[in-house]
């Protein structure tokens, strides 16, 4: 897969302005305010639908987190724009006038010794790799089983030379692995199964909202960007955790939403847009009645992953003028390191375009669970440590001014950052669509309807597919209703 998939979805908090109305005019409930759940409440709005949207945290935004540092801003979740074209986030952006930029895909590579290697071999290898996912084989298997033999039979006719230096294949397999799990999410690239249902949007996967930040496309939904009215039949309350969710199964009437604090509110329907790994954590205990057996299964077989990052800032900027480092580890460097394994799997340093004197180290699956655990010290020497040993060699590297990193996993709130493929597509290949479909009452009317990533087939892992879902849902809502376009 491409940069598409990193897309954890943005924003810090946003001002909606909205008006007080009582809890018994509701004709929805929104649970969360990620992409999925603001595009939700905000078509509804949009069409003058009475909408209450619910957040757990402090903040709009969900998985994408626009937050002020170094000399401007950094995304610590989702980072770029997928694809320019029938890309709802892309559209709203030229609709409004906002100026995305391409963020190319140019990089050095450092080795472990501190020296500089050449790109031109290690782009060709890598490029062929990722490429051959666009040619899977008829019968589906482990991605990582299919990328090295097709690779290994590629060095074998291109390059037979490497075949004899098995310290860098092994680095170069690792390397492999790194970006498939970065891209995907994974734990480890056999996790993922050659078969997808996911369409790549044509266009840029790159494109960056740089110093406006990802919290426009927030601002844009919400109708405040540009200190712009807000929605007034739009109502958004902070903070608010909600416990359970009552619905009439077999029976008509409310839909009731009890939250931590002891408040209740009821409306029409609720829309749920709660992380994948969320729903796994509390649903069986969320719903009450309890979620259908069929939805259930497809709970438990979709898969959500963790990416993480921790963000540097300097006192200027020191590296050279491209996107990304990579660290190309030598054999006889990882001894050092027996103690530590997880730092070898540090292997990409990334440029915010929000921010001249910030670095992203990359992390993804245990590694990137581990480094949300670990102490603020230990992070920062050890990552520092790495910088030092990989490009201090050539340039002077002056000590951080300041440090965040992400906490997708450890936060109760999202549990995980996006959903891939697993090894289970193929035995549960409509699970997405049957986490997509709404609970009815016993008139048939949809009750209780579910959005976000993992519930978008051709469009998981993107804040586009998040947005989408969450619109798709507001429109089974208003299915013979106009709704204001103007920002849509």
């Amino acid at each position: 897969m491409d940069g598409r998939r990193f897309i954890l979805l943005a924003a810090i908090s946003v001002h909606a302005t909205c008006v007080s109305i009582t809890p018994q005019t509701w004709d929805t409930i929104v649970i969360g305010l990620g992409s999925a759940g603001t595009t939700a409440a905000s078509t509804l709005a949009s069409a003058g639908r009475r909408v209450l949207a619910l957040e757990a945290q402090d903040r709009i935004g969900g998985r994408v987190w626009t937050v002020p540092f170094g000399d401007g801003i950094v995304e610590v979740g989702g980072e770029w724009i997928h694809g320019t074209e029938n890309s709802s986030v892309y559209e709203i952006a030229m609709k409004n006038n906002i100026t995305v930029l391409l963020q190319e895909p140019n990089f050095k590579i450092y080795k472990s010794d501190g020296s500089e290697m050449s790109v031109d071999l290690m782009r060709e290898l890598v490029e062929y790799g990722l490429e051959q996912q666009e040619y899977p084989p008829e019968k589906p298997e482990a991605m990582g089983d299919f990328i090295s033999r097709k690779l290994m039979d590629y060095i074998k006719e291109k390059h037979p030379d490497i075949l004899r230096d098995q310290g860098f294949l092994t680095e170069l397999f690792e390397q492999m692995n790194f970006f498939v799990n970065s891209l995907e999410a994974s734990n480890n690239w056999n996790d993922v199964s050659t078969e997808t249902t996911f369409v790549t949007l044509n266009g840029p996967q790159t494109m960056s909202w740089h110093r406006n930040g990802y919290k426009t496309f927030f601002e844009l939904l919400l109708n405040t960007y540009d200190n712009g009215p807000g929605w007034p039949t739009l109502e958004i309350k902070l903070n608010k955790e909600v416990t359970q969710i009552k619905w009439p199964k077999d029976s008509t009437g409310k839909v009731e939403v009890v939250c931590k604090d002891g408040a209740v509110y009821t409306a029409d329907n609720v829309i749920v847009t709660v992380s994948l790994g969320v729903l796994k954590e509390r649903y069986t205990t969320l719903f009450s009645p309890p979620l259908p057996e069929e939805k259930v299964t497809a709970i438990d077989k979709l898969t959500i992953g963790v990416v993480g990052k921790t963000i540097f800032s300097f006192p200027e900027r020191w590296f050279p003028d491209v996107n990304s480092f990579s660290f190309f580890w030598n054999a006889e460097d990882r001894e050092e390191f027996k103690d530590d394994p997880w730092m070898i799997q540090m292997k990409q340093v990334g440029r915010p375009m929000g921010s001249n004197n910030t670095l992203t180290f990359w992390a993804n699956g245990d590694v990137a669970k581990l480094i949300e655990t670990l102490p603020e010290t230990v992070v920062k020497s050890k990552l520092m440590l790495l910088l030092n040993k990989f490009m201090g060699k050539s340039m002077k590297i002056p000590e951080p001014t300041g440090m965040i990193r992400s906490t997708w996993y450890s936060n109760p709130f999202t549990r995980g950052c996006y959903s891939y493929d697993n090894l289970q597509l193929h035995d549960y290949p409509n699970a997405r669509v049957i986490l997509s479909e709404p609970m009815l009452d016993a008139t048939g009317s949809p009750k209780v309807l579910f959005a976000g990533e993992a519930s978008e087939p051709r469009r998981f892992a993107t804040v586009n597919g998040a947005s989408d879902s969450g619109r798709r849902e507001a429109l089974r809502l208003l299915p013979d209703i106009k709704f204001n376009s103007s920002v849509f």
